[in-house]
């Protein structure tokens, strides 16, 4: 996956970039990038309320709380997984090991709320995609990890779709989630070319029965198949990109969210492989008080800043104090890097990671960074001391 960042706009003058980047334009001149913008669509209301129709009342984040099953192993010696790796914890033996699901974007409570906490808890979540290995494509979905209980539950992303005849048609959601950000109420997953997807942790339902029918999901008469898992959380609506003639579109391959910006930030970004690849990294503005992107009159929402200064192969990115940081992935058995600094400008720290390291997420209370890996046998959820790439 992929990172993205860019600095902060409430920095000191002194140790911003350059004038005239686009990286410096603050949210208070409202200088907007043009080439590329988002578009969200109506929400899935009717389409919400006949998947309640049938599950009824949704559980919401709190009844999911309530009802975590797997257990949280936190790692004995984390140093050892990378230099600058402070805590770790592992997935079940079970998860640890699958091939069908590959974990890859991560976002915490500290994103989702001022205090840090939901219902009391220090909570992760973590997106991961389907391989279809076994030849099915199962979509993408989202894991809840307690940090304090030491337990998490998978949820599927759904897809409901009302059909000709107003029939509720259920599909999985076909997207590489290599990026989160959980602000407020909403889970906003990347989507790469298609733009991110937005769900509502309201909206969380419960499925009658566990692990039952692995290989399906839809309804059966009145029963609903979700692919094994217990809990589904249906898509309200995507943010599509689009991009003006003369620019490239960009991709959304990660995200994170910068928090202490004002207006609050998503940013995006790009990964890239080839060497002719771009990889730009954007900013869009939040509106701080329902945690969806700010729109203008035409409905669309378009990025304050917009810069082609990240590096080859970023996983995921994440703007602290002042700076970037960026998780680069050298395959599944060399340790991970972290790039950190301005755009165009960053230095790496190599072995700071496991291998296989995704998306970032950042704590401020603890100055934490936070990052997921996903390969078989070789995945974590770590978090590491920001102060560390100071050095």
């Amino acid at each position: 996956m992929q990172p993205a960042g860019e600095p902060d706009p409430t920095a000191d003058p002194a140790a911003a970039p350059p004038a005239g980047t686009a990286a410096s334009q603050v949210a208070s001149e409202a200088a907007y990038v043009e080439g590329v913008h988002l578009r969200r669509t109506d929400e899935n209301v009717r389409e919400i309320e006949a998947l309640a129709a049938v599950l009824g009342d949704p559980a919401g984040l709190s009844g999911l709380l309530g009802d975590l099953k797997w257990p949280l192993r936190r790692s004995r010696a984390p140093r050892l997984l990378g230099r600058a790796v402070r805590e770790a914890w592992r997935w079940d033996a079970y998860d640890e090991r699958d091939v069908q699901w590959y974990p890859q974007g991560i976002s915490t409570s500290a994103d989702a709320s001022d205090a840090e906490v939901v219902d009391g808890r220090r909570v992760v979540v973590a997106t991961w995609y389907s391989t279809g290995r076994d030849g099915v494509k199962r979509g993408s979905r989202v894991t809840f990890a307690d940090l304090d209980s030491g337990r998490y539950r998978h949820v599927l992303l759904v897809s409901p779709v009302l059909d000709e005849t107003g029939t509720l048609v259920l599909r999985p959601l076909n997207v590489h989630a290599g990026g989160i950000v959980w602000a407020g109420p909403y889970l906003h997953v990347a989507a790469t070319g298609r733009g991110f997807v937005t769900a509502r942790v309201d909206d969380i339902m419960r499925v009658p029965g566990d692990d039952d029918h692995p290989d399906e999901l839809g309804l059966d008469g009145t029963r609903l198949h979700a692919f094994g898992h217990r809990y589904v959380l249906p898509v309200r609506s995507t943010h599509k990109a689009f991009t003006d003639e003369g620019h490239e579109k960009l991709r959304y391959s990660f995200m994170s969210l910068d928090r202490h910006s004002d207006p609050p930030a998503l940013v995006a970004g790009e990964y890239a492989a080839s060497a002719s690849a771009t990889t730009r990294l954007a900013r869009y503005p939040l509106d701080p008080a329902t945690g969806e992107l700010a729109t203008g009159d035409d409905g669309f929402s378009r990025p304050l800043a917009l810069d082609d200064g990240g590096v080859r192969q970023m996983q995921g990115a994440v703007l602290a104090a002042g700076r970037f940081h960026v998780t680069v992935s050298h395959g599944p058995w060399m340790p991970g890097s972290v790039w950190s600094g301005q755009p165009g400008s960053m230095t790496e720290r190599r072995w700071a990671l496991p291998m296989g390291p995704e998306d970032l997420s950042y704590w401020p209370s603890t100055d934490r960074l936070w990052s997921v890996t996903e390969h078989p046998r070789r995945r974590w959820i770590v978090s590491m001391d920001r102060a560390w790439f100071d050095r």
